[in-house]
């Protein structure tokens, strides 16, 4: 099997822990262990064994995790090291050489990557920039054949931040039924909304959906690297054995870590601080993005830490970006590695002064290409 390179994945591995401001991250500023856990809960950890867990997620965690997705049991849901590890797992189960997949655009192209990587055959349809992000359904209709294996979106998404509607929910749901395909909708960014309303899950929509989601994005627990599937029980069964071949269980004390934030007191603190961070920190940059004038254009994100920028400038993306590192120390994500050059994804959820410096320097570069 080959691998194509995963752009954006290579260029934040190879920048973000080395420039001086990361605006690339898509989640919050990370919680610390002592905002995480009480006193109490930290002696409680230091007698923890650090031993191999439940391969599919302690009891405890399945079931916090659980209650998110009503009418699930335990044995729907597997625990993985982050939504990724869920991702690859569920890419690698379900397809084969010559499957046809229809694959949401612009989006994290992890999955994407792997669908080719594994020989199966993407088709796109495209959320429409004009439209605020909203997919054209009529275009996705005509791409669904009686071929069609699975529909792959992410909502909230990324990089947008849109959101879809219940009707267009149900339209996905109905086109996928209509010919038998899996529905995968990874939804990590669930629970980062602007306006505090969580994001509807697909979870229950369908015989045939399953739901990826962790604690990297909305959650602000990305070290953690936890992540989890939830699907039809034979399908979750039949897809644990591959589990076996890559990260085998969680770590114990991860598991643990998220066993408590997922306790329904601790994760609606932890969500409650992840909107503030977004309600603070959004209109900062909307106000630096908006004094550039004729610069910039974008449909303002109704989820997530990401804004997802047009700019009005002759110059690759990518070019943009490694002249921004080179020269100024910060790193953002262009937009071509979303299939969209002459975009920028800005990141926001870090601390505000951390952001205005950020944004001061990109302003420094901004005016030398102008």
């Amino acid at each position: 099997m080959k691998i194509e390179q995963f752009k954006m994945e290579r260029m934040q591995s190879a920048w973000e822990n080395v420039v001086d401001y990361n605006l690339s991250e898509s989640g919050v500023h990370p919680l610390s262990l002592a905002e995480l856990i009480s006193e109490e809960e930290r002696q409680d950890l230091l007698r923890l064994e650090l031993g191999y867990t439940q391969t599919n997620g302690t009891p405890p965690l399945r079931e916090n995790i659980a209650r998110l997705y009503p009418g699930s049991s335990l044995e729907q849901i597997l625990v993985t090291a982050g939504s990724s590890e869920a991702n690859f797992l569920l890419m690698w189960r379900t397809l084969d050489p010559g499957d046809e997949v229809i694959f949401e655009l612009p989006n994290y192209m992890q999955m994407c990557g792997l669908q080719r990587a594994f020989g199966a055959r993407p088709k796109y349809f495209w959320l429409k920039e004009e439209n605020n992000w909203a997919p054209d359904l009529d275009e996705l209709a005509r791409l669904v054949t009686d071929k069609t294996r699975m529909i792959v979106l992410t909502n909230p998404n990324n990089p947008t931040g849109a959101i879809l509607s219940e009707n267009e929910m149900t339209a996905i749901v109905n086109l996928a039924d209509k010919v038998g395909a899996w529905i995968l909708a990874d939804e990590v960014y669930q629970g980062a909304e602007r306006d505090g309303r969580q994001t509807a899950s697909f979870w229950g929509k369908s015989d045939k959906v399953i739901v990826v989601n962790g604690l990297s994005k909305a959650y602000g627990l990305p070290g953690l690297r936890i992540g989890w599937m939830v699907g039809p029980r034979d399908f979750i069964l039949d897809t644990w054995p591959y589990h076996d071949y890559t990260t085998i269980s969680p770590s114990a004390l991860s598991d643990r870590l998220a066993t408590l934030a997922l306790q329904p007191r601790n994760r609606e603190k932890i969500l409650s601080r992840t909107r503030s961070i977004l309600q603070k920190n959004f209109p900062l940059l909307e106000t630096w993005l908006q004094g550039h004038g004729p610069l910039f254009r974008f449909v303002p994100p109704r989820a997530g830490a990401i804004c997802f920028a047009r700019y009005n400038l002759k110059v690759n993306s990518t070019k943009l970006v490694e002249k921004i590192i080179r020269d100024k120390s910060v790193l953002l994500v262009p937009g071509d590695h979303f299939e969209m050059d002459r975009h920028l994804r800005l990141g926001f959820g870090s601390e505000e002064g951390y952001l205005r410096k950020a944004l001061a320097r990109v302003d420094e570069v901004l005016s030398q290409v102008r």
